[in-house]
């Protein structure tokens, strides 16, 4: 189960696109989950054949948990390979979940391997670049860091909880951050999970600080579906938004700048440009605002990345995410991949294509997870200045305002000009002051040559 926003726990698998025997590459859509923000398909991330489904459809599980095995190319088939989906068990008990890790392209560039084989090599302490992989082109899989460690290849630096005390991945976080051990606690969740709650009371009880008892857990009944109803997904939408802001908040230390953009020029060649074109192939203010905003990612690349696990890690590409508003309420910022790279018509039906999907609930987990920034527009609502909150592990939010006609001072004489405000919230850790008014300089020029986007 992906980790498909940093505050997920647990997502229900809402059906299968593959059954055992199919053969599958690289980014085909293997399956369907439901989150608090809706469904979303996901993708697999290593080429071969199907070989066993673990999980039954309209199955709720940790993050983390294994949904399939693949076999990959040259690989030997299993003794035992199911033919069909798994019935649901009459007590289902969760897997023990692995802690949610947002999914980080290409940290340790020299080592090949699976986002999945990067997920358990940290969650068991095995150092991947001891681990010689066995996939195609030598990539890392997870049977190879399995093998690490039952090899004793490298000394975990946590030890995995045991079965009896799994925990959720945002309650691991949070024991870890509050010096909790969690093999002392008794779990509430669902199967005897430990989760946030669990954490947050024996934190209180350290501090001598009275908290209500957890109660004592019940028999596990089986998973539950996610929320149905709108109401209910919305109310676990912005709990969970507020969860991830507040964590961000909390531990990201954020400083904000800003500055005011003229756009008579870029205004104008739009206007010049749309012209030319029918009325559904016309580009937009945003799609000039998100090129260029990509484009000084280029020259300014302390903003486009992740930080993990105390460093940096800069970004494999420059995947704009773009915040959008949903229907029902809340919102969510799938990524426009390699968005430098694109052309303002492309980068323009990109942004179309994922305000439909996004509304109409049929995401993809890719463009949930690999955002390496994050661009939010509330220039259509009115709103001049957007101080934003960084979605974690990001190190950036550049926040855009409305294009309003203002009086504007140039060459000592006074004009109105159409002019736009943009703000950036950068990590700290990973930048200054002085490099953030580099980039917001740097979109500023970008957009004085509107025609060499």
């Amino acid at each position: 189960m992906p980790s498909l926003g940093a505050d997920m726990e647990f997502g229900t698998l809402v059906g299968w696109r593959v059954r055992p025997g199919d053969v599958v590459k690289r980014g085909d859509v293997v399956a369907e989950v439901e989150t608090e923000k809706g469904n979303v398909e996901v993708e697999i991330f290593e080429g071969g054949t199907i070989e066993e489904i673990a999980v039954h459809e309209g199955t709720k599980v940790p993050v983390g948990t294994v949904l399939a095995r693949v076999r990959g190319d040259g690989a030997v088939p299993s003794p035992v390979v199911s033919a069909a989906v798994p019935p649901p068990p009459t007590a289902a008990v969760p897997p023990p979940p692995a802690p949610a890790a947002a999914r980080v392209p290409t940290v340790a560039a020299a080592v090949r391997a699976s986002p999945a084989a990067r997920a358990l090599a940290s969650r068991l302490g095995v150092q991947l670049a001891t681990v010689a992989g066995t996939g195609p082109g030598g990539a890392v899989t997870l049977a190879d860091i399995e093998r690490a460690q039952r090899d004793n290849a490298s000394v975990p630096s946590v030890a995995p909880a045991p079965q009896s005390h799994r925990v959720s991945p945002l309650a691991q976080r949070m024991a870890a951050d509050l010096g909790v051990d969690v093999a002392t606690l008794l779990g509430s969740g669902e199967g005897g999970v430990v989760t946030k709650a669990d954490v947050e009371r024996a934190a209180a009880a350290r501090r001598g600080v009275v908290a209500p008892a957890a109660p004592a857990p019940a028999p596990a009944p089986p998973p539950a579906a996610a929320p149905t109803t709108v109401a209910d997904r919305a109310a676990a939408m912005r709990q969970a938004i507020a969860a991830a802001m507040a964590r961000s908040w909390r531990e990201i230390p954020h400083y904000h700048l800003a500055t005011d953009v003229d756009l008579a020029r870029a205004v104008r060649w739009l206007e010049a440009e749309n012209l030319k074109r029918p009325v559904t192939e016309r580009i937009l203010p945003a799609a000039l605002l998100l090129k260029a905003v990509a484009l000084a990612l280029r020259e300014q690349p302390d903003f486009n990345g992740f930080w993990v696990d105390g460093g940096f890690h800069p970004g494999a590409g420059i995947h704009v995410g773009v915040a959008i508003s949903l229907r029902g309420g809340g919102l969510v910022a799938p990524a426009i991949h390699d968005t430098d790279t694109r052309s303002l018509d492309d980068v323009m039906r990109s942004l179309r294509d994922l305000v439909q999907r996004a509304r109409g609930g049929m995401l993809r987990g890719s463009e949930l997870t690999d955002p390496t920034v994050t661009v939010t527009n509330l220039g259509d609502q009115g709103v001049r200045e957007v101080f934003g909150v960084i979605s974690a592990p990001q190190v950036a939010l550049v926040g855009i305002g409305k294009v309003a006609e203002r009086a504007w001072a140039e060459g000592g004489m006074l004009a109105v000009r159409p002019v736009v405000t943009l703000t950036l919230a950068a990590d700290h850790r990973a930048s200054d002051g002085h490099r953030g008014a580099l980039l917001l300089t740097a979109i500023d020029r970008l957009l004085q040559s509107p025609e060499r986007l």
